[in-house]
């Protein structure tokens, strides 16, 4: 199944530490850990692993793996552990970008104060297209629901559902803030994950959070964390978005993602999208690479609108990650932040790392009275991320965005654009003619043949 895009950042890297450790009291909460600290231990091996909300398998790079993808990157070895039991058991799984192959097995495992014996998890023994050893990630943790793992539940429970074990009702969730830090050395990371309490450096009052339950195609059967979108506007002016594709769901579905670093969605409403935000040639679709680019300087205040109908909230976004500077850009063209994919099969539309920069959000299990639960916090202050894209990228010459009016459907301003294509062309065919007509008669009455 393909579900993500693998491209992670640094500031979404997370320490794996990979070892034997002594069980400790699993009613000790873990607080304030964060995304650069994170450690887990597996036969006395240290790795940088991504922490995964829109997978739900744990995987390590074996020391077997000697493709491209593997090198530089550190590996586990199964000799240097006593507690590691492998099966015959294949694994595989298939991402938006690359994929991983190896052999299931079950390992001690030791996160912060918690301990889960024989922990089903799978060691890659082939990963193509990842970019490992750009990243210097050695493997997933994934936080999804069961229902999607690639480890059959017959071979063992995910990591989430046996962390989830050891906690209340009260404390069952955990909570991800992304930050902005991009350096390379992740000791200055200021990104958060934090396990049955929150970073009290952010906040510690969870009545600021707005709360959606996980959205379910059938009762009781969750596989990502998933939310409705209400709508997306652009400087104030609405955007509709095409009918959602989920089962079930009477608006558009938003899977939040950890693991993807883009906001993807369907190709209709992204071209849509970045055709009202053209003006003045702004923008333009790289057919090389398949994706938007926009000018540097490009700002655009565009917010989410997310939740239930009768409970939804808007979130903005900071204008670079819109216009997202984060790789190399060409003679003052960026990534766009937006970018289409059909290939997204867990919802509508994947809300990756530049959207989740944006919010604070906690990932709360089923408990005895409500399912599970997507809480979200804004973070940023539009006025400010305003002031500082402007100061950073300068001043933005190009004219407002335009929509056809407020509400247009990314279908209708597809089919418009393409109409006013037709009527350019079938205008100028009409002249032609007339042109044409107009020669013959005036040719004519110069002959004195012109009837009428």
């Amino acid at each position: 199944m393909k579900r993500l895009d693998r491209r992670s950042g640094p500031s979404q890297r997370m320490q794996l530490r990979l070892q034997r450790g002594l069980h400790q009291d699993p009613s000790v909460l873990l607080s304030d850990v964060s995304v650069a600290s994170s450690q887990e231990y597996i036969g006395g091996q240290e790795f940088w692993i991504t922490f995964d909300t829109g997978s739900s398998d744990l995987w390590v790079v074996s020391s077997d793996c000697t493709n491209p993808d593997c090198q530089a990157i550190t590996r586990y070895s199964s000799s240097s552990s006593s507690t590691l039991t492998l099966s015959n058991q294949s694994f595989e799984l298939t991402y938006l970008v690359g994929s991983v192959l190896g052999t299931v097995g079950t390992e001690t495992v030791t996160l912060g104060p918690y301990e889960i014996s024989s922990q089903t998890f799978a060691l890659a023994n082939q990963t193509s297209g990842l970019a490992l050893s750009y990243t210097g990630n050695s493997g997933i943790l994934g936080l999804s629901f069961p229902l999607v793992a690639s480890i059959p539940l017959t071979s063992g429970t995910p990591i989430l559902d046996n962390l989830f074990s050891h906690f209340d009702d009260q404390h069952r969730f955990f909570a991800f803030k992304l930050g902005r830090n991009e350096s390379q050395d992740i000791s200055y990371s200021d990104s958060s994950l934090t396990i049955g309490e929150l970073d009290s450096s952010l906040t510690n009052d969870t009545s600021q959070f707005a709360f959606t339950p996980v959205f379910a195609s059938t009762p009781d059967e969750y596989d990502f964390w998933k939310l409705p979108i209400q709508q997306i506007t652009i400087n104030d002016q609405v955007l509709s978005l095409s009918r959602s594709l989920v089962r079930g769901a009477p608006s558009p579905i938003a899977v939040l993602d950890t693991g993807t670093t883009l906001i993807l969605g369907p190709t209709a409403d992204v071209n849509a999208f970045w055709y009202a935000i053209g003006t003045g040639g702004s923008t333009r679709y790289d057919q090389q690479t398949e994706t938007w680019q926009v000018r540097c300087e490009r700002a655009v205040d565009v917010r989410i609108k997310l939740g239930n109908s009768d409970t939804a909230k808007e979130y903005p976004l900071h204008p670079e990650d819109v216009n997202w500077a984060e790789v190399e850009t060409q003679d003052g063209w960026c990534t766009g932040g937006i970018q289409a994919n059909n290939g997204v099969d867990s919802g509508d539309w994947l809300l990756g790392a530049v959207f989740l920069r944006n919010v604070y959000v906690i990932h709360q299990g089923r408990t005895t009275s409500n399912p599970p639960m997507i809480g979200l916090l804004n973070t940023t202050d539009p006025s400010a991320a305003l002031a500082e894209f402007t100061s950073s990228r300068g001043q933005d010459p190009a004219p407002p965005p335009s929509l056809l009016r407020a509400g247009s459907s990314a279908t209708e301003l597809r089919d418009t654009l393409a109409t006013c294509v037709v009527c350019g062309v079938c205008g100028f065919l009409i002249g032609a003619i007339g042109i044409m007509i107009y020669r013959h008669r005036q040719r004519r009455r110069s002959q004195g043949q012109v009837h009428i």
